[in-house]
C-alpha cells in the first residue's frame, strides 16, 4: 500500500506540476529523496538548488520556520505518512515558487494558515482535523487546482471560505465522520470530487450531495446495514438539480438490495457512465426486480469489475435480465466469475458489451439474441470451445471489433463460419485454433490477432482476407514467413516467437506493402538462405522491430548466439547466377589472355618447338659419347640473313677457308627427307661453333623465334662459348621486338664482334674470330660433351641458335 501511495503521488506531482511557470532553458531541477529513512527532523544540508524534496515515510514530529530557508527555489515538497501534529503554514513563507505541498496522512490537529498564493496543489487529507481546515487564506490562495482535506465535522461554513475558487479536483479523505450538515458539498465548485469514507459509514446524504457537486465524482469505501433499504423505502429516490456525469464507486460492500437502490436512484440523475469497481455483494432478497423502472434516464455506460459474491439467494436470471434490460449502449461486466448471460427476446440498442473474464461458455450463444446494433463484443478470458458458433451469433450483428482472445476456441474443416461484413478487428489470441482458422475468418477483416495458438503454417488456398492490414502470429509454430499473395494490403506482420529458420522468396516476392515486420525471437538458421533477410534487417531503415538484438542464430553452432546483422554471407558464395556469370567471365578473361599470348608472343610455335625440343633432348640422352665423337663433322656452323648473304659468301666463308675450317650450311648439308627442325638439330650436333650474324633484317626473320626458344632451355652448358655473335650492322634497341629480350640484353652488354667499317681494323676483326672458333676436330670428344646444344654464357645470357638463313623457310 506504500508503494502504491507513492506511485499515486508522484503521478499527481507529474499531473500538477505540468503547466506551471515556463522554465528557462539553462535551469537545471534537482529532486532530493529522503523518504523512508526514518528521519525525525529536516537535515540541515539541504541543497540551495533543489526543487523537488521528498520526505515521504519518516518519523517528523514539527516543522521549523528555518528548515526550509535554504531552498528557496523548492517547488515541490512531500511531507506525507509522518507524524506532525502542528502546521504553521508560515514556515514556508521563504518559499515562493512552492507549487506542490503534501501533507496527507500525518496527526494534524491545527493549521495556522499564510497566503501562498502560488500555491497549485495542498493535500491535507487523512489527519486529525475536527473540523475542515479552511479559512480566509485558504480561499486567497487563487491559483488552487488540486485540494485535499479531511476533518471528523463537515459543515457548510466551511466550504464557503473557496466556494469563488474554480478548483479542478476536491480530495476528501476522511478518517473518521462524525457530522455532516447536509447541502455543504455542493458548495463546492470543483470539477471533480473524490471522497474516500471511513468504515460503517452511511454514505447515502454524501451519494446525493455529491451527484449534485461535480460533473466527475468517486466515492470510495462504501458499505452499509440491511437498515439502509429501510431508510431508503421511506425517501423518495428522485433527485434534482443533479450535475454528475461519471460516477465511480470503488471498494463496494453491500446486500444485493441496497445495491439495486443505488442503482435505480443513479438511473434517474444526470450520470451517464456509471462504474463500479470491486464490488462485493449477497444476502437474502426482499425487493421485487421487476419493479425497477427503466424509464427517464441518460444512462450510456455501465460498468461492474472485480465482483464477488457472498451466500446469497438471489435468481441470477434476474440478475442478468436486470441489466440487459437496461437497454444502454455499452455494458461492462468482467471479473465476476459469470457463467452465464440472459437478454430480453426484444431487440437491443447495446453498442458496447464487455463479459471479460468470467467463465461464459457456448451456451451463451445458444439462444436466439437480438443486437442488431452492437459494435464491440469482448469475451476475453471465458471458456468459449466453438468459433463457428461465435460466427452465426455475429452474423445478425454489425459487429465491428470482436475480443474472444484467451478461451479455449477450436474450429473444425468441415464447420462453416458465418461473420457479418462489418467486421474489422478480431482478437483470437491465446486459443487453440490451428492452421483452419483461416477457413472461418470474416472477409472484412482488417486487424487480425492470432498470436499464442497452434498454427503451423497459413493456408496458400486463402484468397478472400483481400483487406487484411495487421496480422499478428507471434508465439505459434509457423517455420516460414507467410506469403502475401492472399493479404495484398498487408502493412504490419508480427511473427515473432515461431520456429522459422529461414524466410522463403515468396515473402520478399509477395510482401511488397509490408511496413513493419516483428520477427525476432526465431530460431534462424544463418546461411545463404537467409541472406535478403538479413539484407532486409539492415538496409529497412526501422521496418524490422527489435532488430538486432531479438534476431540471433540458433543454427550452425559455430554461429550460435550471433545477432544477424554481424553475420557476413558473401554474395558470390550465396549467388548461384552470379558465381555462374563470374566463373565464366574469369575462363573468357584466361581465353583472352591464352589468344593474345598466342597472338602477340607466338605460343603454338614455342609449344610446336617444345616437343621437337624433347624429342631431340631424348635422343641426346640416349647417345653416347663415342656416338657424339663421330657425330662433330664441322668446325663451325654460320646462320645469317639472305639480306647478308653477300657479306658472308664474299668476307666471311672465304676467311674461314683460308684457315682449313670445315662450314656447315644449308646450301649443302639439309637432308631434303627431314623436317626444318629435325635438320637444324643435325646441323648442331654436327658443328662445334655457331655463328650468328646479326642485322636488322635478321632480327625480323622468323627464324629468330628458334633462337629466342632454344636459348631457355637447358640443352646448352652455361659459360660455354659455343655460339659467337657477329654484328654486321647497328641495330636500334627499339627496332627489336618485345618478345625478344634475350637480344636486347646482349646488345646492350655489347656481347659480341662487331665488323668494322673501317677496312684498316678488319685484320684485328679475323684475327679475334679466328681465335674464337679454333677447333680440332680430333679433340672434340673432350670439347664438345654435349656442346653440340649450348646456351650463352652468364654474361650474355644467350639464347638459342638459327641453322640457316633466316628468310629461307
Amino acid at each position: 500500500m506504500k508503494h502504491i501511495r507513492s506511485i499515486y503521488i508522484f503521478c499527481s506531482i507529474a499531473m500538477s506540476v505540468q503547466g506551471w511557470a515556463s522554465k528557462l532553458p539553462e535551469e537545471r531541477e534537482l529532486t532530493t529523496n529522503f523518504s523512508n529513512l526514518s528521519l525525525r527532523k529536516i537535515p540541515a544540508d539541504l541543497t540551495p538548488t533543489t526543487t523537488t524534496l521528498d520526505l515521504s515515510y519518516n518519523l517528523l514530529s514539527q516543522l521549523q520556520s528555518s528548515d526550509f530557508r535554504s531552498v528557496s527555489k523548492l517547488k515541490v515538497l512531500i511531507l506525507c505518512h509522518n507524524r506532525i501534529q502542528e502546521l504553521d503554514i508560515k514556515t514556508f513563507e521563504f518559499n515562493r515558487e512552492l507549487r506542490y505541498l503534501d501533507l496527507s496522512y500525518n496527526r494534524l490537529k491545527i493549521v495556522t494558515w499564510y497566503s501562498l498564493a502560488g500555491l497549485r496543489h495542498l493535500d491535507l487529507s487523512f489527519n486529525d482535523f475536527d473540523t475542515v481546515p479552511i479559512c480566509e487564506e485558504t480561499g486567497n490562495m487563487s491559483h488552487l487546482e488540486i485540494l485535499g482535506l479531511s476533518g471528523a465535522k463537515i459543515q457548510k461554513s466551511d466550504f464557503q471560505k473557496i466556494a469563488h475558487l474554480h478548483l479542478n479536483t476536491v480530495f476528501l479523505g476522511l478518517r473518521s465522520l462524525s457530522h455532516y450538515e447536509e447541502g455543504s458539498l455542493p458548495i463546492l465548485n470543483t470539477t471533480k470530487l473524490h471522497i474516500v469514507l471511513p468504515m460503517n459509514t452511511n454514505f447515502w446524504v454524501l451519494l446525493r450531495d455529491g451527484i449534485k457537486t461535480s460533473k466527475i465524482l468517486e466515492m470510495t469505501n462504501i458499505n452499509g446495514k440491511s437498515q439502509f433499504a429501510s431508510y431508503e423505502t421511506q425517501q423518495n429516490l428522485t433527485l434534482e438539480d443533479s450535475k454528475t456525469s461519471v460516477l465511480l464507486l470503488n471498494k463496494v460492500d453491500l446486500l444485493w438490495d441496497d445495491l439495486l437502490l443505488i442503482f435505480q436512484f443513479v438511473w434517474h440523475t444526470s450520470v451517464e457512465c456509471f462504474q463500479i469497481q470491486h464490488l462485493t455483494f449477497g444476502g437474502k432478497v426482499y425487493l421485487d426486480h421487476n419493479s425497477f423502472d427503466y424509464s427517464n434516464t441518460v444512462m450510456r455506460t455501465m460498468k461492474l469489475e472485480h465482483i464477488q459474491f457472498r451466500i446469497f439467494h438471489i435468481p441470477q436470471e434476474r440478475i442478468y435480465l436486470l441489466f440487459t434490460k437496461m437497454d444502454i449502449e455499452n455494458l461492462t461486466i468482467s471479473d465476476a466469475q459469470m457463467p452465464h448471460m440472459l437478454f430480453p427476446v426484444y431487440p437491443t440498442r447495446f453498442q458496447y458489451l464487455n463479459f471479460a473474464n468470467n467463465i461464459l461458455t457456448d451456451d451463451l450463444f445458444k439462444q436466439p439474441i437480438q443486437l442488431p446494433h452492437l459494435k464491440t463484443l469482448i469475451l476475453k478470458g471465458n471458456k468459449l470451445e466453438t468459433l463457428s458458433l461465435v460466427s452465426f451469433f455475429a452474423n445478425n450483428t454489425s459487429l465491428k471489433h470482436l475480443d474472444l482472445s484467451q478461451n479455449l476456441l477450436q474450429h473444425e474443416n468441415d464447420e462453416n463460419c458465418f461473420w457479418p461484413e462489418t467486421l474489422i478487428t478480431m482478437n483470437l489470441s491465446s486459443n487453440e485454433l490451428a492452421d483452419s482458422v483461416f477457413r472461418c475468418l470474416p472477409r472484412s477483416i482488417q486487424i487480425l490477432d492470432l498470436n499464442n495458438n497452434k498454427i503451423q503454417t497459413v493456408p496458400k488456398e486463402i484468397i478472400h482476407l483481400k483487406s487484411l492490414q495487421v496480422l499478428n502470429l507471434a508465439f505459434n509454430f509457423l517455420t516460414d514467413l507467410p506469403a502475401c499473395s492472399h493479404f495484398r494490403k498487408l502493412s504490419i506482420l508480427d511473427i515473432e516467437m515461431n520456429l522459422i529458420l529461414s524466410p522463403s522468396q515468396d515473402f520478399f516476392q509477395s510482401c511488397q506493402e509490408v511496413k513493419t515486420l516483428n520477427a525476432g525471437r526465431n530460431p534462424f538458421r544463418c546461411t545463404c538462405e537467409l541472406r535478403d533477410f538479413i539484407q532486409l534487417g539492415k538496409y529497412s531503415e526501422g521496418m524490422m522491430i527489435g532488430w538486432s538484438d531479438s534476431y540471433l542464430c540458433e543454427y550452425p553452432l559455430n554461429l550460435k548466439g550471433t545477432q544477424l546483422k554481424d553475420v557476413h554471407l558473401p554474395e558470390l558464395s550465396c549467388n548461384t547466377a552470379l558465381l555462374i556469370v563470374t566463373i565464366a567471365v574469369i575462363m573468357l578473361v584466361l581465353g583472352m589472355a591464352v589468344a593474345f599470348c598466342c597472338f602477340y608472343f607466338d605460343l603454338p610455335w614455342y609449344l610446336r618447338m617444345l616437343g621437337q625440343w624433347t624429342q631431340t633432348l631424348q635422343r641426346i640422352r640416349k647417345t653416347t659419347q663415342e656416338q657424339l665423337k663421330r657425330n662433330v663433322q664441322f668446325h663451325v656452323f654460320i646462320s645469317y640473313s639472305e639480306h647478308d648473304s653477300t657479306w658472308v659468301k664474299h668476307e666471311l666463308i672465304p676467311n674461314l677457308e683460308k684457315e682449313e675450317k670445315l662450314i656447315c650450311l644449308h646450301e649443302g648439308n639439309f637432308d631434303p627427307g627431314k623436317s626444318i627442325t629435325e635438320n637444324i638439330m643435325n646441323c648442331i650436333e654436327k658443328s662445334c661453333k655457331s655463328i650468328f650474324v646479326l642485322s636488322p633484317s635478321f632480327v625480323q626473320s622468323e627464324w629468330y623465334h628458334y633462337e629466342l626458344y632454344f636459348a631457355h632451355h637447358s640443352l646448352f652448358h652455361e659459360n660455354s662459348d659455343y655460339i659467337i655473335f657477329i654484328l654486321l650492322e647497328p641495330i636500334p634497341l627499339y627496332c627489336i621486338p618485345t618478345r625478344y629480350p634475350t637480344l636486347k640484353a646482349l646488345l646492350e652488354k655489347k656481347a659480341y664482334l662487331e665488323w668494322p667499317k673501317d677496312r684498316h681494323k678488319c685484320r684485328l676483326f679475323w684475327a679475334n674470330l679466328r681465335a674464337t672458333i679454333n677447333v680440332n676436330l680430333l679433340e672434340t670428344g673432350e670439347m664438345c660433351e654435349l656442346q653440340t646444344f649450348m646456351e650463352l654464357n652468364e654474361e650474355s645470357r644467350g639464347s638459342a641458335i638459327s641453322l640457316i638463313r633466316t628468310d629461307c623457310l
